[in-house]
């Protein structure tokens, strides 16, 4: 019954938290080198934390994508047992479950391009929280990588990969990738016979090699002191070994622009096209925002879906976004539209690209994608899950600890002049590759 309760009082919070951008980020780096990032919020008996390690895709082993996202889901799969630094018995998959239920917390995580790790959600009382940060530290250091949930997460992993292959538009991003970063490994994507090769010994190799204390990036937000903060931190990473330098990852490279038709029965042609553009933290960043506000990232009031959409008819949903990452991270233009009008349609997502960077914004396009922003930057940390992933970002990509509170007025000091000039600098056509899933006329 307790237990019951304890998880309705759980949800009942989840959602609400500061809307306020005057966040205080406290920093401060361990003994053992882990870096933690703190804001202290007394608003609701809740705290949400993450650990992330330099373990995305990017650092699959060649040969082997798909290595980050299994490690990573095996986390919780089971413990060994373990004497160093504490005497702790095995758990099973089952038992680890429980033990997570027993105290109303919540486990996530995931391995994305550049990072993996896991978050917790927890009741801020000091038993529930104990035992939750003490189970987390465990999943991070001593996962047991039984074989046979291995053989069953490697039989779902390819299973999704078979019925991607089905769909159009995986089947364009996973192409769209692989054009835009020709051997680098953000061009990785997993495939049947890539996760087919994986073994146990390669999780544990690469849980070994990226699982440890001097890289891992503690994010926490909620109801605790700087003191118990600090505690925590060490008692998330207490198990976690100390780890060698990395190889540096090859620089992204300037590929040759390629456009690549896939057929595919669908009734509409899947469009990507872009290039790579921009790395977290740049200062380009934010006039790029403000700009592909208007061309592209606005909905109903960009240029794209005007010129697509409402004047042509020729596609229902079309978008531009940029994706910033540790490396130079896609600009993204997109669209579905029917086959036949396949060529027009890229014409004029081609013409409209072509347009903006030729003449930027006008000065009621800049003035209408600020206001946007600007208006509706506190839904971006209207709870304490989104202020926790901001957090993480900026501890993971070494932005500046008042990058929240300086968000608002770095938009508001974009001019057209910058929006212009930074994409010219970023965005050009003619290097621009492009991917058509449907047509291949």
């Amino acid at each position: 019954m307790m237990k019951r309760f304890l998880f309705a009082f759980l949800l009942a919070f989840a959602g609400t938290g500061p809307a306020s951008a005057a966040l205080k980020i406290q920093s401060w780096n361990l003994a053992n080198g882990a870096k933690v990032l703190f804001v202290e919020n007394h608003s609701i008996p809740i705290l949400d934390l993450s650990v992330e390690f330099d373990a995305g895709s990017r650092r699959d082993p060649q040969g082997k994508s798909g290595t980050a996202e299994l490690t990573n889901a095996m986390l919780a799969r089971g413990l060994r047992e373990s004497n160093t630094p504490f005497a702790e018995p095995a758990m099973t998959e089952a038992q680890i479950s429980d033990a997570i239920a027993d105290v109303a917390a919540q486990r996530g995580g995931g391995a994305g391009g550049d990072r993996g790790g896991a978050s917790l959600r927890t009741l801020s009382s000091r038993a529930e929280r104990d035992a939750a940060v003490n189970l987390l530290g465990r999943l991070l250091a001593h996962p047991s990588f039984p074989q046979s949930f291995l053989e069953r997460d490697k039989a779902r992993m390819i299973a999704a990969i078979k019925e991607d292959e089905t769909k159009p538009e995986s089947i364009a991003n996973k192409a769209f990738w692989r054009l835009l970063y020709g051997s680098h490994p953000y061009s990785q994507t997993s495939t049947v016979a890539s996760v087919e090769s994986i073994t146990r010994d390669d999780l544990v190799a690469f849980h070994s090699t990226h699982y440890v204390a001097n890289r891992a990036v503690i994010a926490m937000i909620g109801d605790i002191t700087r003191a118990e903060a600090d505690a925590i931190a060490q008692q998330l990473t207490a198990r976690l070994p100390q780890g060698a330098p990395l190889p540096a990852l090859p620089g992204v490279e300037a590929v040759a622009a390629t456009e690549e038709r896939i057929p595919h029965p669908a009734t509409q042609a899947h469009i990507m096209l872009g290039l790579p553009a921009v790395v977290r933290g740049e200062p380009d960043y934010f006039p790029l925002l403000v700009g592909n506000y208007t061309l592209g990232g606005g909905g109903f009031v960009s240029r794209l879906t005007h010129e697509v959409r409402e004047k042509r008819g020729l596609s229902y949903s079309v978008y531009s976004y940029f994706n910033p990452m540790a490396q130079p991270g896609p600009f993204v233009a997109g669209l579905q539209t029917q086959k036949e009008q396949t060529g027009e349609a890229l014409k004029v997502v081609r013409d409209t690209i072509s347009a903006f960077l030729r003449d930027g914004p006008t000065p009621a396009e800049l003035k209408a994608a600020k206001d946007n922003l600007v208006g509706g930057f506190a839904l971006r940390i209207d709870n304490n899950r989104k202020i926790l992933d901001n957090i993480a970002a900026i501890g993971f990509y070494n932005l500046p600890l008042d990058y929240l509170d300086t968000w608002t007025s770095r938009i508001e000091k974009v001019t057209a002049a910058e929006v212009k000039a930074a994409f010219q600098r970023k965005v050009a056509l003619e290097k621009m590759s492009t991917v058509i899933v449907g047509n291949a006329k």
